[in-house]
Order: structure tokens, then C-alpha cells, then sequence
């Protein structure tokens, strides 16, 4: 089993570092690793959100904000990034985090774990379908869709 922890905010940089890196690699904007740093120590100082993060030093995460709900008493946990550094992938680390993020979650109250994936992104699709996620709607068999717009 991998080194697997809650990161605390005294590890932003590091959680910062990952995240940079996981939009470098997909070509997504970033506003660098300083900025990141600043907003995730601020996130992880809080309740709102947790890092679960594998071996020292980290070269994977997961990345979870909590949101209160009216359906639940406890929080809707959204994975928000999941990432493990490339030339690491394949060794069951991502499988790791996600399920220590998923049990954080639940000491945290949480009873549902949402998370977005893009379409064409059929890796992650099989990934997160293999540990139980689903596309679909329980109960009615309709595809869930997500929506975004700026504001």
C-alpha cells in the first residue's frame, strides 16, 4: 500500500504543485503554482475541502470539497481533481486515493461523492465505473448530464 494521508494546509505548496502540473499536462489553463498555493492552503485551512495525497514527497492527489445539501444531513463530496504523476500511473495509486478520499469523506459526513468527467476522457470514464461511479441516474435508467455557465 502507498504512503496515503489527509494533507494539511502547511502542504499547499506541494498539493499546489500537482494540480499545476495535472492542467500542464492536459494543456488546461493554470494560474501557477503561486496562486494555487495561496487558495488551497486558504481551502485545506477551512472545512470545505480536503487533499488526500500519496508518498512523500506527494506525487499523486485527490482533491475533495464538501457542500452542504438539502437530501442529506451530512455533505455532498465533489472530487474535484484526481492525479497521479505519469510515469506512476498503472501501480493501483489513483485506486488508493480514491478510495482514502472516499473514506474521508464519509468520517466527514458524507454519504454521496460526485465527480465530472469529461466525455471523450474514456480512461477516467472506466476508471471511475469500475469503483462504482455511474453516469446514470438510479432508479430511472437517464444519462446525468453536467451544465456550467460563467456568471
Amino acid at each position: 500500500m502507498e504512503q496515503i494521508r489527509v494533507a494539511t494546509a502547511a502542504e499547499a505548496r506541494n498539493v499546489a504543485s500537482l494540480l499545476h502540473a495535472f492542467n500542464e499536462e492536459f494543456d488546461t489553463p493554470t494560474p501557477g503554482v503561486a496562486v494555487l498555493e495561496a487558495r488551497v492552503r486558504a481551502l485545506l485551512s477551512g472545512s470545505s475541502m480536503f487533499a488526500v495525497v500519496a508518498q512523500e514527497p506527494p506525487v499523486g492527489l485527490a482533491l475533495v470539497s464538501l457542500r452542504p445539501n438539502v437530501w442529506s444531513d451530512g455533505p455532498v463530496a465533489l472530487l474535484d481533481e484526481l492525479y497521479v504523476a505519469p510515469e506512476l500511473r498503472g501501480r493501483g495509486i489513483g485506486t488508493e486515493l480514491l478510495a482514502s478520499a472516499r473514506s474521508e469523506a464519509r468520517r466527514r459526513g458524507a454519504e454521496l461523492m460526485e465527480i465530472n468527467v469529461d466525455a471523450p476522457d474514456t480512461d477516467a470514464r472506466r476508471f471511475y465505473e469500475r469503483h462504482g461511479f455511474s453516469s446514470v441516474e438510479p432508479g430511472t435508467g437517464d444519462a446525468a448530464l453536467y451544465y456550467w455557465a460563467p456568471i
